[in-house]
């Protein structure tokens, strides 16, 4: 009779406990990269005129880690003329690569001088990074593909701004 009364207890038990409501397990996921992608392109950045040897563009620059993220993603048509300066938050060994890009750009990694150290292809839609040689990279340049060869700008070549040296210009209050 014990067991009996044990037995009843223990349905009485698990009864009334499993009608109550009971709010739902938390389970934490963490974020995917996909999830903090962009999913469309940026409106067009505020610009300023960089010039390499005696040409000039019109870059716009992208000074926010969101504007960085962004870089040119979904833009399709860059025209001749289009231009993206990244001012890196510190001097790194840049890595830049093509996800969500309809098409092939060209990119100058750049000195803390402004100096162009490297000059790359990166490959439309292309998710492997393009990593810089040089850990001493500051600044990127992005064109519209080939423009570094159409316009004879290579290695070597200095940049600067409307303001004067790009160390001059972002890098005096970091």
């Amino acid at each position: 009779m014990k067991f009996v009364n044990a037995f009843l207890l223990l349905l009485a038990l698990l009864l009334s406990t499993s009608c109550s409501q009971s709010s739902p397990p938390v389970t934490s996921v963490a974020p995917t990269i996909e999830d903090i992608l962009p999913k469309q392109a940026q409106p067009k950045l505020a610009t300023m005129k960089i010039y390499l040897g005696a040409e000039t563009v019109q870059a716009e620059i992208a000074l926010t880690e969101r504007e960085e993220m962004t870089g040119m993603m979904f833009r399709t048509n860059i025209l001749e003329t289009d231009a993206m300066l990244f001012p890196l938050p510190y001097t790194q060994r840049a890595n830049f690569w093509m996800k969500n890009c309809p098409e092939s750009i060209s990119a100058a990694y750049i000195n803390p001088d402004g100096v162009i150290e490297e000059i790359h292809h990166l490959e439309k839609n292309d998710t492997n990074g393009v990593v810089a040689a040089s850990d001493n990279i500051r600044f990127v340049l992005e064109t519209k593909d080939g423009w570094f060869t159409r316009h004879n700008i290579g290695v070597g070549t200095v940049l600067t701004t409307e303001k004067g040296s790009l160390k001059e210009t972002f890098l005096k209050n970091r």
